[in-house]
């Protein structure tokens, strides 16, 4: 499909939706609020406008996660939800349209070791201090609350509802991830997507019957979900290997001093001046068994060699009685230090999770968390190792706000004590759970 044209979300998804069976597990609060997402019409905002977007979106870093506009949704939501992790801080919240069309759920991202960055901004919302967040505003004798989760919601518990003196509820995260997830796969439009070089965002239809499938979050750790239905899940593996590996390998080996730096770094390097491939040991390919040239055969491999030849060349710069790292690391580039490392994690990644997805039948395998932030070399690895391992049988599906699952998890959890009921009485607005 051509990135230009984007396919026609199905008039009638949201009807056969609801009419599924879903297993009420939810908890009720002591004071519930009241957050009852209407989602007809939603859709990303590509740009400062009032209409969908009609182009595909180029990869993204950083802070540049597109909020989402619901034109339709009227009442008021009297909370923000926080998913803090070991490495990335992720905040939703809603703001009304200040001409009355609507409203669009918001998402902002902190460095953890910053917390203060992030109850700061919270304080800001909490508060509606309207020079510093214009929109930010909210009924006067409506108590806002915060729900949390990931492990800085126990960590950072008493910080936060000390600063900002307000209710905190604690999520479960991997429950929010599974409801923060079956919220994108099935009500916002454009959002689901495979990627490949001649179609780096191919957009896939919205979808009624998801289940089962393969969640792999990738944040500072893995887990891999197997989810079975809503609210039916198991974790059925994982890695020490993930983002926070990465980020600290690099910020070890390179200048770089941010995540989004070190992404850019690896977008200007040549991995092949520091990983030894297939054509280095054979020539050229190995066909027989299905390997090409430019296969990596290992990670660093060409590393030991080139510095073994460099300390026979010359002395090595000495501090202390030791070689200096700064010297030894100086031989290589660090953007093709980078650009290996972002390799070498995610081919390792890539290969865990088909084998995961193998050994208990899954088909839709969909990545998630903060680690990809739409770097195409990140979605291009993991789609080119699903595919070459299950020989075309399994794709990989990404998200544009594949940081935010949990946060939208934790944001859609704050429910009303009848919402099971409500659910599915056609006269009220959707309940997303």
């Amino acid at each position: 499909m051509r990135p230009d044209v984007l396919p026609s979300r199905p008039t009638n998804s949201e009807d056969t939706l609801a009419e599924r069976p879903r297993k009420n597990t939810f908890e009720q609060l002591d004071q519930p609020g009241s957050v009852r997402i209407n989602v007809q019409g939603a859709f990303i905002v590509d740009e400062e406008s009032n209409s969908p977007p009609r182009t595909g979106s180029p990869a993204r870093y950083g802070q540049d996660t597109k909020d989402i506009r619901l034109p339709h949704h009227k009442s008021e939501v009297s909370h923000m939800a926080a998913d803090i992790g070991g490495s990335l801080a992720k905040l939703v919240y809603f703001t009304r349209d200040p001409n009355g069309q609507g409203g669009k759920l918001n998402f902002k991202s902190f460095e953890t070791e910053k917390i203060d960055e992030l109850i700061s901004y919270m304080d800001c919302l909490v508060n509606g201090e309207r020079e510093k967040l214009p929109h930010a505003t909210r009924p006067l004798d409506e108590p806002l609350y915060v729900m949390a989760t990931g492990g800085g919601a126990y960590k950072y518990f008493d910080k936060i509802q000390e600063t900002l003196g307000v209710q905190i509820y604690r999520e479960d995260e991997m429950e929010c991830l599974i409801v923060g997830l079956d919220f994108f796969i099935t009500e916002i439009p454009y959002e689901v997507f495979t990627y490949s070089e001649d179609d780096p965002m191919h957009f896939e239809e919205a979808r009624v019957d998801i289940y089962p499938y393969l969640l792999v979050n990738i944040g500072s750790g893995v887990s891999m979900i197997k989810v079975s239905g809503p609210q039916q899940f198991e974790r059925i593996g994982g890695s020490s290997l993930g983002g926070g590996t990465l980020w600290g390998l690099l910020a070890l080996l390179t200048p770089a001093r941010t995540f989004d730096e070190m992404l850019g770094m690896a977008e200007r390097g040549d991995n092949t001046n520091v990983d030894m491939l297939v054509g280095d040991i054979y020539g050229g390919g190995y066909e027989k068994i299905g390997l090409k040239a430019t296969t990596i055969a290992s990670s660093f491999g060409k590393v030991f060699k080139k510095q073994t030849e460099a300390i026979t060349e010359s002395e090595v710069v000495m501090e202390n009685g030791a070689a200096s790292s700064n010297g030894r690391c100086g031989r290589f580039a660090a953007e093709d230090i980078s650009r290996s490392l972002l390799y070498m994690v995610s081919n390792n990644i890539g290969q865990i999770a088909y084998l995961q997805a193998q050994n208990h039948n899954l088909q839709h395998i969909y990545f998630g968390g903060s680690f990809i932030r739409g770097h195409h070399q990140t979605m291009h690895t993991l789609s080119f190792g699903m595919r070459y391992w299950s020989k075309g049988t399994k794709k990989a599906y990404f998200l544009r706000h594949e940081g935010y699952l949990g946060a939208v998890g934790a944001f859609l959890r704050r429910q009303p004590r009848n919402w099971y009921e409500n659910y599915f009485n056609p006269h009220v607005h959707k309940r997303v759970g």
